[in-house]
């Protein structure tokens, strides 16, 4: 199962790997970091198919994701 890991002190919660997740499992926080931006949480994780999409479209490099085994691609046709 891939694993996603969210760096919440460097998230400003631009929300864009909220728009970008094809599964719609990421969503924000009500809790805000130390910079005072609500940051990025999963909230379905057994439903990450581990495209990584939201580490790439992510602006300050704050979520990596982690794969073992099968990674599944995402592609639009």
């Amino acid at each position: 199962m891939p694993k996603i890991e969210v760096n919440t002190e460097r998230c400003k919660g631009c929300e864009r790997c909220n728009d970008a997740c094809p599964q719609q499992i990421i969503g924000m926080s009500d809790q805000l970091n130390n910079k005072g931006y609500k940051y990025a949480v999963v909230f379905d994780r057994p439903r990450c198919i581990g495209c990584r999409i939201c580490a790439i479209i992510c602006p300050d490099v704050a979520i990596e994701v982690y794969v073992e085994g099968t990674q599944y691609e995402l592609f639009q046709y």
